[in-house]
């Protein structure tokens, strides 16, 4: 069920893997999107699933409706999935949930300051700044010295693109421009969003992989459709000071 999983003093994250779940083929395992095809019924009991595996209620889980846009929603009790591609918190028990199938899911915590996020970086929200927005949402809740947990995406020599998109990329965030393996225009997501990370000051763990090619993470470039993977984030109410 996880790919990789910690904790910082009340903060609490992880990123969950395809293992564990009921879906069946092309959703095979635990798939967590309500939104690309699976029977509900299966996508329900994946989520009931990973709220235990977590420890934490499924009524304090908050989802988004993810839209390859760079809006953030502060959040101070569960309600509706928020159309947006970044949720903050600083309620303790409330976990944030980002789904993703070849975009970067970043979790961002200022444990001292208690206050933490989830966001969604594809390709358009990494040039439309949803990095940025993210971090200046937690900053306006009290947070200064940040620390993000960067899961694995598609590489950049897995992801093909027209040259002239390369290039526009490229122009707002010039360390996304890349190859692929042979010698095609890419873009290369994760490694821009790690660099918008860094610029703001942001202290990074970035896990390794990338989901084109790993067989236990869900990728819609390897294999459409397909189900989505998360990475959750939480401030403990028990660990809280």
């Amino acid at each position: 069920m996880w790919t990789a999983q910690g904790a910082v003093g009340a903060v609490r994250w992880g990123f969950t893997d395809v293992e564990g779940g009921v879906s069946a083929p092309p959703y095979a395992g635990l798939n967590l999107g309500l939104h690309v095809g699976d029977d509900e019924a299966h996508v329900r009991e994946n989520r009931r699933r990973l709220a235990h595996a977590w420890g934490a209620g499924l009524d304090r889980f908050v989802f988004m409706d993810q839209c390859h846009g760079a809006e953030v929603a502060v959040i101070g009790e569960p309600g509706a999935p928020p159309s947006v591609d970044a949720v903050v918190t600083a309620t303790p028990g409330v976990t944030l949930v980002v789904m993703v199938a070849d975009c970067v899911p970043i979790l961002l915590a200022d444990e001292a300051a208690g206050v933490v996020g989830a966001v969604h970086a594809g390709r358009p929200g990494m040039m439309k700044g949803v990095v940025g927005q993210a971090i200046s949402a937690m900053r306006d809740q009290g947070a200064a010295d940040l620390r993000a947990w960067v899961g694995p995406a598609v590489c950049g020599r897995c992801y093909e693109v027209e040259a002239e998109l390369r290039a526009e990329a490229a122009a707002l965030v010039p360390e996304s421009a890349t190859v692929t393996w042979t010698g095609t225009p890419a873009i290369d997501v994760p490694g821009g969003v790690v660099s918008q990370l860094a610029a703001h000051g942001v202290a990074i763990q970035w896990l390794p992989g990338c989901t084109r090619e790993r067989m236990d993470l869900f990728s819609h470039r390897r294999h459409a459709p397909t189900g989505r993977w998360a990475g959750l984030i939480m401030l403990d109410p028990e660990r809280v000071g």
